[in-house]
């Protein structure tokens, strides 16, 4: 086992608990970045979901109607997964390596596309078996967003759209405040500027007919 992989099995149990101020806040918002950020998410469509993790991702995501798998690299976290959402698929494996037996139309990836060794690799394999779009996430102040595009458009990928994300991970804000930080995420280049220092940014690209 890596130590990546021993780190996180470590921290299987309570791992969403133990990250989020309000993990089912956090993944709600989330999922409906995903859902309406690049083309809108259909009724019925497969949605796989690399480095899983808990599966805290998985109910928000199931509300829309799709069918969800989720793929994770630690037999812990999916254990932890099929505890927290009985009766969903989980499949163990790494996201630069696994291949779902069929080609989907939404992959999934939150927190984790720096893992990958070979970045551009990594965005080819996915975009390979995505037939509508990939959506993931990234932090400007640490991978900054023109590397990323970069990488993308090697990977084959001219189509994408960027969002910021401002919701607080390790603290729970009034109501008010979360309003207007979400608010400011519509904001355009002032949302730009401020993700370059502060907070996720979510890209999604679409898979070109």
């Amino acid at each position: 086992m890596t130590s990546i992989g021993a780190k996180y099995a470590a921290l299987a149990d309570g791992f969403a608990e133990r990250e989020y101020a309000d993990p089912a806040g956090y993944a709600r918002r989330r999922a409906r970045i995903i859902a309406t950020l690049g083309p809108p998410l259909a009724p019925g469509a497969t949605v796989l979901d690399l480095c899983c993790a808990d599966g805290i991702m998985t109910a928000p995501l199931l509300a829309y109607g799709v069918a969800y798998t989720g793929v994770d690299a630690s037999p812990e976290m999916l254990d932890a997964a099929r505890r927290r959402n009985p009766g969903v698929e989980f499949r163990e494996g790494r996201m630069e390596e696994y291949e779902p037996p069929q080609p989907v139309d939404v992959t999934v990836c939150l927190r984790s596309f720096y893992l990958a060794p070979d970045r551009v690799a990594f965005f080819r394999r996915v975009l390979g078996y995505t037939r509508v779009m990939f959506v993931f996430d990234f932090r400007p102040a640490e991978y900054p967003a023109d590397g990323v595009l970069r990488d993308l458009r090697a990977a084959g990928c001219e189509r994408f759209e960027l969002r910021p994300f401002f919701m607080s991970q390790r603290h729970s804000m009034p109501g008010p405040a979360q309003s207007a930080l979400e608010a400011l995420e519509r904001t355009g280049p002032l949302a730009s500027l401020v993700s370059r220092r502060f907070g996720p940014t979510f890209c999604c690209a679409t898979i070109e007919p």
